[in-house]
C-alpha cells in the first residue's frame, strides 16, 4: 500500500517537474507599424524667361514693341477675313495682337521653349483672344506660307532676302510688313516710323504689296501694252491709234495698276492672263 502510495507520488512528481521544466512557448513576433515620410512634390522648374538678345537660329531676340506691333498690322489694314502669318514670332506678340482683333493667325517659331511661352501667353488671353491664335515649332525657310494674306517679320535684311523669292510668288495683294529692315531694290510701298516714348531704336516699319505679273505684251481696249516690269513699278509702250506712246509713272499695288502715256492717265486690273484697262 505505502509502495504503491510512492510510486504514484513519484509519478506525480516527474510529471509536475516536465511540467514545471518546459520552457515557455515564444510569444507571438508582431512587426513594428510602417511609418512612411510625408511625400513631397518636386519643385516646379521655373517658367521660361527669355533674354534680350539671346542667341537663335538665325537672329538674336529682340522684343518688338506693342506701338510699333499696332503700326504694322495697321499699315497692312489687316482685318477679320485676313490671315496673318509671323516669322520668327518669339514671345507671339504680333500674333495675339492680330488675334485679339478678330484675326486668324499663326507665329511660327523655330525655339520651342518660345513656342510654349507663347501659348502660355495666349492663354493669359483666351477671353480676347479666342482660338485664333496659333503657334507652331519650325524653321521660316522650309514652312508654307503662302496662305498668308497678311506676312509679318522681324529678321535681318540677309534673311528678308532669302526670302523675297517666295514672298514675290506669293498672292498679287498679300500684305509684307517688316519691322525695322527691308529689301534692298524691292522699293517698299509705305514707310512709318513709330518713335516715342515706347519706341526709341528699330521703330520704322515697312510695307509692301505684292505685285502682279505684268511683263510682255497685252491686248487691251485702250490698245496694245508692250511692258517691262521691276517689282512694282513698270515701263514700256501704249500702241494707240496708230501712235507710239511711253509709259510714264507704271505703278502697281497687288492686281491695280495705273500709269500715264500722252498725257493721259490710265488704270486697271490684272488677273492672271486678263488685263482691264480704262482711261481716266
Amino acid at each position: 500500500m505505502i509502495q504503491s502510495a510512492t510510486v504514484s507520488l513519484l509519478a506525480l512528481l516527474l510529471s509536475c517537474g516536465a511540467a514545471f521544466g518546459q520552457p515557455a512557448a515564444d510569444a507571438p513576433k508582431t512587426d513594428a507599424p510602417k511609418t512612411e515620410a510625408p511625400k513631397t512634390e518636386a519643385p516646379k522648374p521655373p517658367e521660361y524667361e527669355p533674354q534680350v538678345g539671346q542667341p537663335g537660329k538665325d537672329v538674336v531676340w529682340v522684343p518688338t514693341p506693342q506701338s510699333t506691333v499696332d503700326r504694322m498690322l495697321d499699315m497692312a489694314d489687316a482685318k477679320p477675313g485676313d490671315y496673318v502669318i509671323d516669322l520668327g514670332s518669339g514671345n507671339g506678340i504680333t500674333v495675339i495682337t492680330a488675334a485679339k482683333r478678330g484675326i486668324k493667325a499663326l507665329g511660327v517659331e523655330y525655339n520651342p521653349d518660345m513656342v510654349e511661352l507663347s501659348r502660355r501667353n495666349a492663354a493669359k488671353e483666351k477671353d480676347a483672344v479666342g482660338d485664333r491664335a496659333t503657334f507652331v515649332q519650325g524653321d521660316i525657310f522650309k514652312t508654307d506660307f503662302s496662305k498668308a494674306t497678311v506676312l509679318t517679320m522681324y529678321l535681318l535684311p540677309r534673311l528678308n532676302m532669302r526670302l523675297r523669292p517666295t514672298i514675290l510668288k506669293m498672292k498679287p495683294g498679300t500684305r509684307v510688313v517688316s519691322h525695322s529692315f527691308h529689301m534692298e531694290d524691292w522699293k517698299p510701298d509705305d514707310g512709318s516710323n513709330s518713335s516715342g516714348e515706347k519706341c526709341l531704336e528699330y521703330c520704322t516699319s515697312y510695307l509692301w504689296i505684292v505685285p502682279a505679273s505684268v511683263k510682255g505684251t497685252w491686248s487691251t481696249s485702250a490698245g496694245r501694252l508692250k511692258l517691262e516690269q521691276k517689282f512694282q513699278f513698270f515701263t514700256g509702250t501704249l500702241r494707240s491709234r496708230g501712235k507710239t506712246l511711253k509709259i510714264e509713272d507704271g505703278r502697281l499695288r497687288g492686281e491695280e495698276f495705273t500709269f500715264t502715256a500722252g498725257g493721259k492717265k490710265y488704270s486697271g486690273t490684272v488677273k492672271g492672263k486678263r488685263m482691264n484697262v480704262k482711261a481716266g
